[in-house]
Parts: C-alpha cells; structure tokens; sequence
C-alpha cells in the first residue's frame, strides 16, 4: 500500500473513532457535539475516499477483491450512511452512540488485514460487479441505522440514561423508523440478489448455484422479510422489535464479512 494512502486512512480512522467517542460521551453526559461530529464524519470521509480513489487509480480496480480492500470500503459506506442520517434527521442524533462503535470492529479488523496490492479477476470485469455491490453496501447501511436507533429503544431501560433521552421521539415512532429502514434494506437487499444473479449468468453461466454466499444471503432475505410480515400482524413491543433488528445485523454482518473467506466457491472474497 502507497504511503499516501495509508496516510489518508489513518486521518480517516482518526476521524471516526473521535466521532464515534464523541457520540458515545454526548449521549452519557448530555454534551452537545453535534457541529464537532459531523466534521469528524465528513472530514474522516473525504480523506477514506481520496485513499479508496488512489488505490483505485494505481491498481485499476475498486476495491472489492482482498480482505482489506472489502473491510476498507464497507467502513466507508456505512460511515457515510450513518453520517447522511446524522445530518438529514437531528432529533436521532443520539443514534451514532451505537452505530458508530459498531463499525470500531471494521476499523479494527481492517488494521491488521494485509493491504497487499492485488489483481482483478476476469470474471469480476463487469458493470453489474459495481451494481450489485452497491446495492448491498446500501443495504446493509439501511440496517445498521435501524439498529442504532433501535439501541435508543434499547437505553430506555436503563434509568440513568432514559433521563438524558426525554426528548427524543417515544418508543412506537423510533419503532416504525425502525420498520421503514428495514424495509428499505430489504428493497436494496432484494435488488442486490437480482443484480448478482445476472452478473453470475455472465460470469459463470448460471444465475444460482447454491453456493455458501449465495445460500447465507437468501437467509438474511428471508430474516428481513419475517421482520416485516411479524410486526403488522403480531405488533411486538418496540423492545422485541429491537432485539429482531440487532439479529437480522449481525447475521447480516457475518454474511458480509465471514461467508466470502471462509468458503472455496467462486463468490470467496467478494462482497
């Protein structure tokens, strides 16, 4: 890895880990840091994406072959929908205490991932590679800030800190935000099965073959929308509803980042 890039990526983890201190603080001590996090998120932004683009530049692919390429640009992808959600919805700042800190164990994971310089596989060399990825960084960002604001939910039952959180919406509003980001992960996520599956008839002749990706992918598809049909038909509590987000993330985050390097089928290592 350039020095350069690696330069601009340690400003950018700087970046985040202080936002992500400075959310997890605001919301402990009731402290206003609202202006000082944002320009951490979009400072730390600006400089994650001119490494990406270097890199991108020098080796004449995106990032999206090795570990560290794939940790590297999902860190930036949810950072950014966390930040769009920080700027465009203030009443749920307080959410980025809990998203934030969920995306350390990228930053940490990308530490010690090897940065090597790698190649692009033929078979990777097509527009629906760049679609289908995008939709799932999408995706799995529309769930991660379903999970943070389900974590507000999920604070309310701690006394000391429900008194620091009065003011913002009562439980059943943050449990229908809830449900609309995890329907909009679901659209994206459904997009991104369709979009992969052409980009496997172009790539291996076939548009499904079962493998561990593919498999584990269908089941976070099929996780989103029992999410969807219990809440209209059962209305769970918002607590029960926050509990069913954080599994549907987690199982989505291992998809991720656990299925493509553990398994030998032509879908390993990229997500």
């Amino acid at each position: 890895m350039a020095s350069g890039e690696l330069t601009l990526l340690w400003g950018a983890l700087f970046g985040y880990l202080a936002a992500g201190v400075g959310a997890v603080v605001g919301l402990l001590f009731h402290r206003h840091w609202e202006r000082a996090i944002l320009a951490l998120l979009s400072g730390g932004l600006l400089l994650h994406a001119l490494s990406l683009g270097l890199r991108w530049q020098r080796l004449g692919h995106g990032p999206f072959v090795s570990l560290f390429e794939i940790l590297s640009s999902n860190l930036w992808s949810l950072t950014l929908a966390v930040a769009l959600f920080y700027r465009y919805y203030p009443p749920l700042r307080a959410a980025a205490a809990f998203t934030l800190p969920t995306l350390f164990i990228l930053m940490g994971w990308l530490l010690v991932a090897s940065p090597g310089d790698t190649a692009l596989p033929p078979t990777y060399d097509t527009l629906w590679l760049y679609i289908h990825i995008g939709l799932g960084k999408v995706a799995l960002g529309s769930i991660l800030v379903a999970a943070g604001i389900g974590g507000i939910v999920a604070v309310r039952l701690v006394k000391p800190v429900r008194t620091r959180i009065e003011h913002l919406p009562d439980n059943p509003r943050l449990d229908e935000l809830c449900y609309r980001f995890i329907a909009l992960g679901f659209i994206f996520h459904t997009l991104m099965l369709v979009a992969g599956a052409i980009w496997a008839l172009d790539a291996w002749g076939r548009y499904w073959s079962w493998d561990p990706l593919e498999t584990w992918s269908l089941h976070t598809w099929l996780l989103l929308a029992l999410f969807l049909h219990l809440r209209p038909l059962f209305h769970p509590p918002p607590i029960v509803g926050t509990l069913l987000i954080w599994v549907i993330f987690v199982f989505a985050f291992l998809v991720f980042f656990g299925v493509p390097f553990i398994s030998q089928a032509p879908h390993q290592g990229v997500v």
